[in-house]
């Protein structure tokens, strides 16, 4: 669109895609603003197909040669976005005006950020999950989670987002009892996130389904020694 500029006079590249929308005064493949990248290095962004990318959004190539800014396919990102640098940016993903992501962040597959949210950098949002509108998120979010909040914390699971992607009833009502065994438990000294995960792991019929597994290794995930964690959650004990 009229007043869009993409690429930029730099070593590397940016490679785009096929029927990608880019919208009126957007920035595409523009150099970083990583303090840490040095004049003359070379820098790419891969831009994947079907993308629609609204106007005044900014999307940003890598900030050393040996990485990459990667946007894969059919992602709607809406008004005035920000993608920084060595971001990762799967697939079928909805980012809703002013969503800025910080160097480096990943983000999966059928993601959903509503407005005006803040993402620090390193953190990983996990598949089929949900942003709430203003938020700021420091830590990482699960797979099939829903979070909100100043410093976003765990609200539940995304269960409008898991319907209208087509899971079954029996797999929510799965997702629901692993989630609720983890972190909303019957009992408050059956210790921390990691044994109840355990307790799901040695559940006979939660440890059979797909999406249960997945998730359990989303969260794990999360706790190795170079990710943030997950982001915070009341402790709700049931009784």
């Amino acid at each position: 669109m009229v007043g869009a500029v993409v690429g930029d006079d730099l070593p590397g590249h940016t490679v785009i895609g096929c029927n990608n929308t880019i919208g009126h005064h957007a920035v595409v493949g523009a150099k970083c603003q990583d303090m840490k990248y040095k004049p003359g290095n070379e820098c790419f962004l891969e831009i994947g197909a079907n993308n629609e990318i609204r106007e005044h959004t900014s999307i940003h190539r890598s900030s050393k040669p040996s990485d990459i800014t990667v946007i894969g396919d059919n992602n709607l990102i809406m008004g005035s976005c920000h993608i920084a640098h060595d971001c990762k940016v799967g697939s079928n993903n909805v980012f809703a005006n002013n969503t800025l992501l910080a160097g480096h962040v990943v983000v999966e597959d059928h993601a959903h950020a509503a407005g005006a949210i803040v993402v620090h950098q390193f953190c990983h949002i996990g598949s089929f999950s949900f942003i709430g509108g203003g938020s700021v998120v420091s830590q990482d979010i699960p797979k099939y989670m829903m979070v909100s909040g100043e410093r976003a914390q765990l609200r539940g699971l995304n269960l409008e987002g898991l319907r209208r992607h087509g899971f079954s009833v029996a797999e929510i009502r799965s997702l629901r009892a692993a989630y609720r065994k983890i972190f909303m438990p019957i009992d408050a000294n059956l210790g921390g996130v990691e044994d109840r995960m355990v307790q799901v792991e040695q559940d006979e019929e939660l440890v059979l389904v797909p999406t249960v597994r997945s998730m359990l290794q989303s969260i794990r995930d999360s706790f190795a020694e170079d990710r943030r964690g997950i982001c915070k959650f009341r402790s709700w004990i049931v009784t």
